[in-house]
């Protein structure tokens, strides 16, 4: 036998599970960082360009939107051809779209950067791709928790990254901002390695042949439970991205300093590791339905009690901390959901086709925001809106089946 056919022949050095989990972790928090802080850039960039909001929110709109349709692209080509190649093409993406973004003077160099680039660049590089990474490489029984870890992560770069774009927009304005986290965002290539991921194998002689894509999708929206999974995941993403744009310029807009909503929003993330965490933990040991209708109605009933009192400080900071226990604790018990349901063959598409329902949300979330706000001058119809929507997703998650699909994709 040649070396270069022995070499093949040798099986891969196998890699911890500690270290995998570490370095998607690295990662979620390097990708999810500056796209959850960029609501601190808002103010700055409209002064600078002469801009109205709807600018500003037409372009994350476009960011929201793009993520999410290409989650199952990027998610299909991870489980067929291994994770490292897309989360690299993922984060040049998104680096390329934060230099061009602080390069921006026109809305469609700002709409095309920060909004289509990034959002490009996160379906490639997000905590998306590190729980299917997870999903294939981390045993069953640690599995719920992994995915409590990796999202619980992305909440921990919020926690970084919110406060830290106030203080660098401050110190150095908003386009050398968007500069040093673009170079930030290099680390992800070397942290990729650690996620590699099989690709995926032929059926052995005799075996019954892997169900194709199409099949795949098939089985999926035929599958009643999945549907409405899907269907509810609308609501987390109008809410957060809707949250992430105009909360922090909101407190300003109730007489607030920029830096309250920086550390508001700085909240959100850090008390969103303890409900990730958690509801990670508690999808091992309660049905996940419940899970799920819980944190919706729960974010519903938050909302209309911080509309009901005065803007303050404490108020502000207090909503975030609510807020990130419930922020996003949805991801665990739907995505391990997901993985019940299907396997983990094809783990990612599947999740990442429920991240567009999510993303579609998030687009008009965003876009909403902007435009209701230009229109009348007030953000309220839209927190109303998602106060609504959360109490339909509350009810939308209670009929779902925890079981797996029939007949069920084959696993890996």
């Amino acid at each position: 036998m040649s070396n270069s056919a022995s070499a093949a022949a040798m099986p891969r050095p196998r890699i911890p599970v500690e270290l995998i989990i570490a370095a998607g972790c690295a990662i979620s928090i390097l990708s999810f960082g500056p796209r959850s802080s960029i609501g601190a850039f808002q103010r700055d960039v409209l002064v600078d360009n002469g801009w109205t909001r709807d600018v500003f929110s037409l372009a994350i709109a476009l960011q929201n939107l793009l993520w999410g349709l290409g989650q199952p692209l990027a998610g299909g080509f991870a489980d067929r051809f291994g994770a490292v190649r897309v989360l690299i093409a993922g984060a040049a993406l998104y680096a390329a779209g934060l230099v061009l973004m602080g390069l921006s003077t026109t809305p469609l160099m700002f709409g095309l950067s920060a909004g289509a680039l990034i959002g490009l660049g996160l379906s490639g590089a997000s905590f998306n791709l590190v729980l299917g990474a997870f999903g294939r490489l981390v045993p069953e029984n640690r599995r719920s928790m992994a995915f409590g870890f990796g999202t619980a992560a992305g909440s921990l770069g919020q926690f970084l990254f919110a406060p830290l774009a106030v203080g660098l927009i401050q110190s150095f304005g908003w386009r050398n901002t968007s500069f040093i986290f673009a170079g930030m965002l290099i680390l992800i290539a070397p942290l990729a390695f650690a996620l590699a991921t099989p690709r995926e194998k032929a059926p052995a002689e005799g075996a019954a042949p892997a169900p194709s894509i199409g099949e795949a999708i098939r089985q999926a929206f035929t599958h009643r439970s999945y549907v409405l999974l899907v269907t509810g995941y609308f609501t987390c993403g109008f809410q957060l991205a809707f949250i992430t744009t105009h909360f922090q310029i909101y407190l300003t807009d109730k007489g607030l300093d920029p830096r309250v909503g920086g550390w508001a929003f700085a909240m959100i993330g850090i008390f969103n590791m303890v409900g990730s965490l958690t509801s990670g933990w508690l999808g091992t040991r309660m049905p996940r339905r419940y899970i799920l209708s819980f944190i919706y109605f729960a974010r519903a009933a938050t909302t209309l009690v911080f509309l009901m009192i005065p803007a303050s400080p404490a108020s502000a900071l207090i909503f975030g901390a609510v807020t990130g226990l419930l922020w996003l604790s949805t991801v665990p018990p739907t995505s391990s959901l997901v993985g019940l349901m299907f396997g983990t063959r094809n783990f990612s598409m599947l999740f990442g086709f429920a991240f567009v329902s999510h993303q579609i949300g998030g687009f008009l979330g965003a876009l909403l925001g902007g435009a209701i706000y230009e229109q009348t001058g007030s953000y309220m119809p839209v927190w109303a809106l998602s106060i609504f929507f959360g109490v339909a997703s509350a009810l939308i998650n209670l009929p779902i089946e925890e079981k797996p699909a029939e007949p069920k994709v084959v696993a890996a």
